[in-house]
């Protein structure tokens, strides 16, 4: 029987002020629930314009410490719009530690968790070395009242493995919470190639592991960055089920989660791996 879900992707610009940026994601949610969404993702580091472009110490003081002022506000707004909520927040840890860090709020507000995200780029103007730590969570699945889901960022969403991993422990939808654009240096050809490699990476994942993904980016100009939006959600064999353009919007889907168990039936990926052969993947390369 079908087993349907409906997700939302937040799709918006940021400014320099985290206040107007937090009561902007809020309204989005709440307007996201009342058309009908009961999972709700907020883009990579939504509180803040993407400040990895630079190396600048006063960027360390947009942190704050989960729990905290974020996740208590949007834990009340899950409890009292009854959705799911998952939010990308720049987490301090501790004094000189801090990480990229995802949240998930059940629908009656419940925290059930963090992910740390595990792969950290250094690239030009996306200096994210500089700022966080490589999460220690390992990859976690989370049981929402909607869905198990699994919840990876940005870089992360170039991993295989970290795909495959997150299915393994029994994820139905893969929420990949981004920030990626371009540089003012980049062609319009070199965008669109950028832009389909992504998408294509991302949509990989769902058919290699039978399951939904849904990623959620960010737009506007900032810096030297030009963020491309294009958030989409695909479906168990990588069909196109909903693409935002570029610009800010909140982008719905509805999931029939029944589909994942046909769609592995036919393609029985999960049955036929060699986990036997598999054991060089644990090494750096193989000279």
């Amino acid at each position: 029987m079908k087993h349907d879900v409906r997700v939302a992707l937040v799709q918006m610009a940021c400014t320099e002020d985290p206040v107007a940026n937090q009561r902007k994601a809020e309204a989005h949610i709440r307007q996201a629930a009342a058309d009908g969404a009961q999972i709700v993702c907020l883009q990579e580091l939504y509180q803040s314009t993407y400040f990895c472009q630079y190396y600048r110490q006063e960027f360390f003081d947009l942190a704050e410490p989960i729990p905290g002022p974020a996740t208590t506000a949007l834990s009340s707004l899950a409890g009292q719009l009854g959705v799911v909520i998952i939010a990308s927040l720049f987490e301090k840890r501790a004094d000189g530690l801090y990480h990229n860090t995802a949240a998930v709020f059940d629908a009656d507000g419940t925290g059930l968790g963090i992910y740390r995200k595990a792969h950290i780029p250094d690239d030009p103007l996306f200096y994210e070395k500089y700022y966080f730590t490589p999460g220690d969570t390992g990859y976690k699945v989370f049981n929402t009242r909607f869905a198990r889901i699994g919840v990876l960022i940005c870089w992360d969403q170039w991993y295989p493995e970290a795909a495959r991993l997150t299915a393994l422990k029994g994820a139905q939808i893969l929420f990949y919470p981004t920030a990626i654009g371009m540089l003012s240096s980049e062609t319009t050809q070199e965008r669109v190639e950028f832009s389909q490699a992504w998408q294509t990476i991302q949509r990989s994942h769902a058919i290699a592991n039978g399951c939904y993904v849904a990623s959620v980016n960010r737009v506007g100009t900032e810096g030297e960055l030009t963020f491309w939006g294009e958030s989409f959600v695909c479906g168990p064999f990588g069909q196109m089920l909903a693409q935002a353009e570029e610009q800010e919007t909140v982008l719905h889907a509805s999931l029939d989660l029944s589909a994942i168990d046909q769609q592995r039936r036919t393609w029985p990926y999960l049955r036929d791996r060699r986990i036997d052969t598999y054991t060089d993947l644990t090494k750096r390369y193989l000279d």
